[in-house]
């Protein structure tokens, strides 16, 4: 229903746009027409106020039709640039509105998902924290239940840091401060901590051992577990996952591959756009905000790297992020 309002309220801007866009025109047009007709008036008066057995009648005819060729040109001249004038700012002003009316609906769609995306850990959380202060339960089911709160306030820490660090970025207010990490062992660190959140998930490890880079632990964290999140959320429960990390021509690659549904070429240049998430808003079912590959471009850049998506074979995507080896 909200899409729908949104459609229309493009269209009825479209409309208006339009319309105004043809008025501008059609008078431009007009004004052109008349100048030009009062252009021929003039110079049709002046030759007849001529005397046919003038000796000069044949130069200032001349020089009469010369006058009126200029004012035509310059008529054409001014016209052609005003009407490019026009336009320009006729295809500034749409883009940017229909840009804005995009935002403002990811916006929308992200007030909703991270509305849901907070109320179920603490909902659940809630529940948990209840049943173990009203029941007597046994040794394993308590430890079961402390587990699975644990993880959900793990689950909602990832998003207010996400979300932290998303409005940090905006107000340029975030300060990095960048170390030598062992790559290796914080990969290995979130996939342990993944493999706890989701138990019943095949996470296949090819990490290469002691591979060092400069950057900010708290980041390239929030970069792994994203590319690991965002391949369990779009791969079917029974497909592994491939996490990657190797070293080849000055360059440290880190891949994440799923053997999902893909991503169609249209929206592999979308993805990376704050509040995209692939899929028709009313029927994804995938939870999300639209934030996590957002933030891992951005953590990307600060590390002077880059982060691209391609079709993984036979089926699926892969994220590569590639480090420059310093």
């Amino acid at each position: 229903m909200r899409s729908g309002f949104v459609k229309s309220k493009l269209f009825v801007v479209s409309l208006v746009y339009w319309i105004l866009l043809t008025y501008m025109v059609a008078a431009l047009l007009w004004w052109f027409i008349a100048l030009e007709n009062q252009n021929l008036e003039i110079t049709h008066i002046r030759l007849n106020e001529l005397k046919h057995d003038d000796p000069a009648y044949f130069s200032d005819t001349q020089a009469i039709e010369e006058a009126r060729k200029r004012k035509t040109a310059q008529y054409i001249g001014e016209g052609s640039t005003f009407l490019a004038l026009i336009l320009l700012g006729a295809v500034f002003v749409y883009r940017a509105t229909r840009k804005q009316l995009r935002l403002s609906q990811q916006q929308q769609n992200f007030m909703m998902a991270i509305t849901h995306e907070l109320k179920t850990p603490i909902a659940i959380t809630q529940l948990n924290l209840e049943t173990l202060q009203k029941r007597k339960l046994e040794e394993e089911k308590q430890q079961k239940l402390i587990t699975n709160t644990l993880q959900e306030a793990n689950r909602l820490n990832t998003l207010c840091n996400n979300i932290l660090f998303a409005s940090q970025l905006e107000a340029g207010a975030y300060q990095s401060e960048k170390v030598e990490i062992n790559l290796t062992d914080l990969i290995e660190g979130c996939v342990d901590d993944c493999n706890n959140r989701f138990p019943q998930r095949v996470i296949i490890e090819q990490i290469r051992e002691g591979v060092y880079l400069t950057g900010e632990a708290l980041l390239l964290q929030m970069l792994v577990n994203n590319l690991l999140e965002n391949a369990i959320k779009y791969s079917p429960p029974d497909t592994p996952v491939t996490i990657s990390l190797a070293e080849e021509n000055n360059r440290i690659r880190l891949t994440v591959s799923d053997q999902g549904s893909g991503i169609s070429d249209g929206e592999k240049k979308k993805i990376f756009e704050k509040f995209y998430r692939s899929g028709n808003e009313n029927t994804r079912k995938s939870k999300g905000t639209g934030l996590g590959l957002y933030l891992c471009q951005r953590i990307m850049k600060s590390h002077k790297g880059s982060i691209m998506v391609s079709d993984n074979i036979p089926r699926g995507s892969s994220f590569i992020a590639s480090f420059p080896k310093e």
